[in-house]
């Protein structure tokens, strides 16, 4: 008897219980918002890099036939300007900065700008304008999956940045602990 009543309370208690925990409403725009989280994710760690080397470490390279930290860092922001204005459709804000830029100060100013220029074009983006099918380097693709290319194009260069730093006994941005 004892059990007849605890189920039948659990059974009537359970949708209450259930509504008081139910997750946030679905995006409207799920791909975009994943672009753009895991846009934030690289950002963050170029940007930091950026901040956190020093200047005489700029021109590091660990085989004379590699880019530098400086020209991996003008590098990702000349192809953050290039790939978020194709999926904007739109010509490059800035070009050149790989081979015209060499301080810090003017990397890392070319990074953030960047940065900011691509969170310009993903704030812009929805779902649908997302699916819309472009030219692109490898042919027709939807914006968002050009995004998506700026994402992986920058975290093969922060792997890049990521050695040169571990050679220089500097921890990665990435590998900071969380703070507190």
């Amino acid at each position: 008897m004892i059990r007849q009543v605890l189920t039948t309370l659990a059974f009537a208690l359970l949708p209450a219980a259930l509504s008081a925990q139910a997750p946030p409403a679905a995006s409207a725009n799920p791909s975009t918002d994943s672009v753009r989280v895991q846009f934030g994710i690289i950002k963050a760690d170029v940007a930091k890099t950026a901040a956190k080397v020093p200047e005489e470490l700029f021109s590091f390279k660990p085989t004379p036939e590699v880019r530098s930290i400086g020209q991996l860092l003008g590098h990702v922001a000349d192809s953050q300007f290039s790939i978020c204005a194709a999926a904007a459709g739109e010509q490059a804000p800035q070009t050149g900065i790989e081979k015209s830029m060499t301080t810090k100060a003017e990397l890392t100013k070319a990074v953030n700008d960047s940065n900011t220029y691509c969170d310009k074009v993903i704030a812009a983006m929805d779902d649908k304008k997302g699916m819309e099918v472009i030219k692109f380097f490898f042919g027709p693709t939807p914006r968002l999956n050009v995004l998506t290319f700026n994402i992986a194009h920058s975290f093969e260069h922060y792997g890049n940045l990521v050695t040169y730093m571990r050679l220089k006994g500097i921890v990665p941005p990435s590998s900071e602990p969380p703070a507190k």
